[in-house]
């Protein structure tokens, strides 16, 4: 019989607004700010949810924390 899959088992692919303010050490407000900005990686949108890849937070603030432009950029040059 195997045990049932518990959400502390699964990675955090997807992070919500609360959980990317947590990483970042801001209010939640601030990052919806962010985001109209321009000034985080874009979001994925799941249906009318919200959520933003934890790879691509974790490589913004390896980077420095760029504007999405240049994030988006850096993602694109390292892909090739």
């Amino acid at each position: 019989m195997s045990n049932p899959v518990t959400r502390s088992d699964l990675p955090g692919l997807l992070l919500t607004v609360r959980e990317v303010a947590v990483v970042l050490r801001v209010s939640p407000r601030q990052i919806w700010k962010l985001n109209s900005i321009a000034r985080l990686p874009a979001p994925v949108r799941l249906s009318r949810s919200v959520r933003w890849r934890a790879s691509d937070i974790t490589e913004f603030v390896r980077l420095g924390c760029p504007s999405r432009d240049r994030f988006e950029a850096e993602i694109a040059r390292a892909a090739k």
